[in-house]
């Protein structure tokens, strides 16, 4: 493999996947100063997760919750759901628990609405949740993932939700379902469901791990249970969905599922299926285009590391870091391990670039869970964002030097797919130790840079406001799928600015637990205008737009071109 040499870096050249040394033309133009400030607190998030600790060490107590970013009433503002435990058999709460919804109030505030909504998920132990237009309304409809079932939340579009699960027959029953991804696996215009499961864990089989003596009690590994298959539903276009899990030959690779992303790694236009198992290799499920499904992660190089280890898989995301025009895969993990990036090679397999891409070393002393690949200063070239925290509260007796709230981790994309960690360089409140899981990307305040939500296990959530990352040029897509499912999910976007050539997909799931904004959103740096953009559709129909500003959410129907939809600015505190 090629090595950069530091003689390269000062010329500011870059590695491709082949080992061929490039100049960044087009990439990573100067950095701005970007920070990001916690308005939880001022914004009216007064949400706290209860993870239902308890001296019993029941296994879920440490898996957290997830979060997601979804605009319910339509209104062009991204409002914000928690997911929240629930009462045990061992553990009972001061107050009944939920999880919440909050209306975002256009001014930088948030409402909590959960109680006129409907959409508290009363009694579930939340894991995931995912948001998706199933039944192509227009209106996003919200599914949670929870320990023993799910629940499925059909939007009314009158700022109500009602419970549809068991008719739909999306229950999940009797399994733990950790991530969840709407997606259009058989292209037939519909959005499909598919879950990560966990464990076969229960209370009856809580066993005893860890040293016996006070405070020494731990929960235990997964390997201490049997892993449980992903579950696939299709839609069937009435309501109602269809489980096709062994059908379909997901149901025959049974995995520690945590983290989800759906995507398509070949570029054939039909999304494929990555899975980051907790310790046990990770799934990624091609397409076969004909409603099944071949497992050949071992094949495609993104089973295990480059050395051949499987690792404790917890949140992924997929990307095109290096300009290639195809996604790249991250896989992060506990200490002790390094967060993966897997590189796209162009031939149906992935390439282990973690040390390449300078991401090695900064992660082995920390446990990551929620992941995102975003342009967060908007230079053109996207960056990586990892939500952390240890999964044993009493990590520090075993492992003085690790802890189990830790700060955060930001890598900025230098080049192409070469990264530096500036977590240090972008305000305090990024650095704060925090317990952190679920963690979803947006837009909130529609100024064009994109904002960060972390679910933080047993504590308040943060809302980590982007400051400072639209001084560069920006462009927010909103696809609107007419042949395609609705939210356009498994569309492939082309943006093309002077020399900046971007390329991104429209996918499902992403990060840990959490559901992510619908917008595609772009980083252009110092360029003010778009010369083109060329969408492929799911349905095989494609858009072609010429000559638009930068600096806009602008909304694309599939077949019409852009249309007039309402974004309203968002000008509070330091949102410029």
């Amino acid at each position: 493999m090629t090595q950069l040499t530091r003689r390269d870096l000062l010329r500011g050249t870059v590695l491709t996947g082949a080992g061929i040394v490039l100049p960044r033309t087009g990439w990573a133009t100067p950095r701005n100063q970007v920070t990001f400030t916690d308005v939880a607190h001022s914004a009216g998030i007064n949400f706290i997760h209860d993870n239902a600790a308890s001296p019993e060490k029941f296994l879920m107590e440490t898996m957290g919750s997830g979060c997601a970013w979804i605009d319910y009433d339509q209104n062009g503002l991204v409002d914000l759901y928690l997911v929240n435990g629930a009462a045990t058999k061992v553990y009972t709460p001061a107050h009944p628990l939920r999880s919440a919804l909050y209306r975002n109030n256009g001014d930088g505030t948030f409402t909590d609405v959960t109680l006129k909504a409907g959409a508290g998920a009363e009694d579930l132990f939340g894991m995931g949740v995912a948001v998706g237009d199933y039944d192509n309304d227009g209106f996003p409809d919200l599914f949670v993932c929870g320990y023993g079932r799910c629940i499925l939340y059909h939007n009314n579009g009158d700022g109500t939700f009602t419970d549809v699960t068991s008719r739909a027959g999306v229950a999940n029953t009797g399994l733990w379902a950790s991530s969840a991804a709407w997606f259009d696996y058989d292209n037939d215009g519909r959005l499909d469901l598919v879950i990560a499961n966990y464990v076969d864990w229960s209370p009856e089989r809580n066993f005893y791990c860890g040293d016996r003596g006070p405070g020494m009690r731990s929960y235990c590994h997964p390997d201490d249970f049997n892993p449980q298959p992903p579950t696939l539903y299709r839609n069937n276009g009435d309501g109602t969905f269809t489980d096709v899990s062994k059908t379909s030959g997901l149901a025959a690779k049974p995995g520690n599922g945590l983290g989800i992303v759906t995507f398509d790694y070949d570029n054939d236009g039909w999304q494929d299926i990555f899975i980051a198992n907790d310790h046990m290799p990770n799934s990624l499920f091609r397409n076969n285009r004909n409603g099944t499904f071949t497992e050949v992660g071992y094949q495609a190089g993104v089973a295990v590391s480059g050395d051949g280890q499987f690792e404790a898989g917890m949140g992924t995301d997929a990307a095109d870091t290096t300009g290639s025009g195809r996604m790249d895969v991250v896989a992060v993990h506990l200490d002790m391990q390094l967060a993966r990036l897997y590189q796209n090679m162009r031939d149906g397999t992935f390439e282990d670039a973690t040390f390449r891409s300078k991401l090695g070393y900064a992660t082995f002393h920390m446990s990551e869970f929620g992941t995102r690949f975003f342009d967060y200063d908007n230079d053109g070239a996207v960056d990586l964002f990892m939500a952390t925290g240890h999964v044993l509260d009493n990590i520090e007796r075993y492992h003085a030097d690790t802890k189990y709230a830790e700060p955060k981790l930001m890598f900025r994309n230098t080049g192409r797919g070469v990264f530096e960690n500036v977590s240090d360089r972008i305000g305090t409140d990024f650095l704060l130790p925090r317990v952190s899981r679920g963690a979803a990307i947006g837009d909130f305040d529609n100024d064009g840079d994109l904002d960060i939500l972390v679910n933080n296990c047993g504590q308040s959530p943060q809302l980590l406001r982007n400051d400072g990352g639209n001084a560069n040029h920006w462009l927010e897509i909103l696809l609107i799928g007419t042949k395609s499912n609705r939210d356009g999910v498994g569309a492939r976007v082309t943006v093309t600015a002077s020399d900046l050539k971007l390329f991104d997909q429209r996918k499902g799931g992403m990060s840990y637990q959490s559901a992510q904004d619908p917008r595609l959103h772009f980083g252009i740096g110092s360029r003010a205008n778009i010369d083109a953009i060329e969408i492929l559709w799911p349905s095989g129909m494609a858009t072609k737009l010429k000559d638009l500003k930068c600096d806009q959410i602008i909304a694309v129907k599939e077949g019409t071109g852009i249309v007039e939809r309402p974004f309203p600015r968002v000008r509070s505190g330091n949102s410029a």
